[in-house]
């Protein structure tokens, strides 16, 4: 089969590796669509924190059941799916304490063990979740959907409350859906004016903020908020200025997220969360729970997510695909690569 790999950074190639054979427990998959993530495209540049090399990227996917063993989920061969791709221990601390997202030696597709960019894949039948009627491109879309919805949902936003959330990219816009969803009015801040347009008018945000320098920023935050700052800041980037950001335009008493990866160190003044008490999460992966909670939300249709999908390129184009994604990111939000349609 063919399968897509970036064998070190700038690189991208479509080589030939063996089909994979089901073993008991598991499901064999076509896959139907997959989207790069920004860790992904972090790999591709040698800048995502958990990248090695030689590496399969791809954990945002949908894939058609090919085969399988009777199971109690009620999945059959034929299905249309989506997969949880992140792989607990089972056993560290985390794990007997229920929070198998942030297992201790979690290892997530595409990031820590290779991922579904092939044509076929085998997957843990207990990792695979009905579609329940959804296309294939929008099944792909689900899992960066869930790493923004688990990271709002750890902060609670609810009407009548301002969230900010820094980072204009595919899982900050998805944060601000999720936030809006759950009837808070939601900002976006990015230095890239053409997502910014985009995520306000086609998402119908409340506004946003073009954050090229902090003095600009600092003034378009006093100004929406009359002085008082976000009751919730969410970091959908994964930088130093940018966790700044979002600890500068918090309220006094207010929640702030961190969902953004970098490998940049952060030098503020700590002394910040103590004199405005804040409270800090942290948000990695997500959970069972959020991908049925979302696959039902997105059914429901109060969410349109195919609207984030910028560009699709085929499978023998992927080169192609990350090259421009790295190239042109400022103007693409989410790409999308089509490898096969259902039998």
């Amino acid at each position: 089969m063919k399968t897509i790999i970036i064998p070190k950074p700038g690189e991208v190639q479509i080589i030939e590796t063996e089909k994979p054979v089901r073993k008991k427990g598991e499901a064999l998959l076509k896959i139907l669509y997959g989207g790069i993530c920004g860790s992904d495209l972090g790999t591709y540049r040698g800048t995502f924190a958990y990248a090695s090399y030689p590496r399969i990227p791809g954990h945002e996917f949908s894939a058609q059941i090919l085969e399988m063993d009777e199971n109690d989920a009620g999945l059959k061969p034929g299905m249309i799916v989506t997969c949880n791709p992140y792989f607990n221990c089972g056993t560290c601390y985390s794990c007997q304490r229920g929070l198998v997202n942030c297992c201790t030696h979690n290892e997530t597709m595409g990031a820590q063990r290779d991922g579904a960019f092939s044509e076929y894949v085998a997957m843990p039948v207990e990792r695979i979740y009905d579609g329940k009627g959804l296309s294939p491109k929008t099944l792909a879309l689900i899992e960066p959907f869930c790493i923004s919805y688990h990271g709002v949902s750890r902060a609670k936003p609810h009407a009548g409350e301002k969230v900010l959330v820094v980072g204009a990219g595919t899982i900050g816009v998805l944060a601000a859906n999720a936030a809006k969803a759950a009837g808070a009015e939601v900002y976006i801040a990015d230095i890239a004016p053409k997502k910014l347009d985009y995520a306000v008018k086609t998402f119908g945000l409340d506004g946003k903020i073009l954050s090229n320098t902090p003095e600009h920023f600092d003034e378009s935050v006093a100004n929406l908020t009359n002085g008082n700052g976000f009751d919730v800041t969410i970091e959908a980037v994964g930088l130093p200025s940018t966790f700044q950001n979002c600890i500068d335009a918090a309220a006094f008493g207010a929640r702030f997220v961190q969902i953004g990866v970098g490998r940049k160190h952060a030098d503020f003044d700590f002394t910040l969360l103590q004199k405005k008490e804040l409270n800090v999460f942290g948000s990695r992966n997500a959970l069972k729970k959020d991908f049925l909670e979302l696959i039902d939300l997105v059914r429901s249709g109060k969410v349109d997510l195919d609207k984030i999908v910028t560009n699709v390129y085929e499978m023998d184009d992927a080169a192609s695909a990350f090259k421009d994604f790295s190239d042109r990111a400022a103007s693409m939000l989410k790409v999308v690569i089509h490898f096969s349609d259902p039998a």
